[in-house]
């Protein structure tokens, strides 16, 4: 996954200096943070529907699934793209993840605050 990741950064990095007529990252970037954050919420909408659909189907629709796939790859690029954007490293959120591994999620959650 690292791999990936890497490759997609690279290529979000160059696309800060691209013709936003030519690349759809480099126009989300030239719209700017609202535009970005926009569209993130918009994925995140189509992933909740076709998540409630598929639950309906009892979890049984291979396209529903497929497309839960998807929506969250959607997702998934569109938050790159937003710390991208802020000049956050995909490595800095690896590490975050990292960190929490072995943690229970209340006990992290509770550490927060301290």
């Amino acid at each position: 996954m690292d791999k990936i990741l890497n490759k997609l950064f690279l290529i979000l990095k160059t696309r800060k200096k691209s013709d936003p007529k030519k690349s759809y990252v480099s126009s989300l970037y030239n719209k700017g943070i609202k535009k970005i954050l926009k569209k993130i919420k918009e994925e995140t909408n189509e992933l909740i529907i076709v998540t409630k659909k598929f639950k309906e189907k009892n979890y049984k629709d291979n396209f529903l699934r497929y497309e839960i796939i998807k929506e969250t790859a959607d997702l998934w690029f569109h938050t790159l793209i937003c710390i991208s954007y802020l000049d956050i490293l995909h490595t800095e959120i690896l590490e975050e993840l990292s960190s929490r591994i072995g943690i229970s999620g209340i006990e992290e959650k509770n550490n927060r605050f301290k």
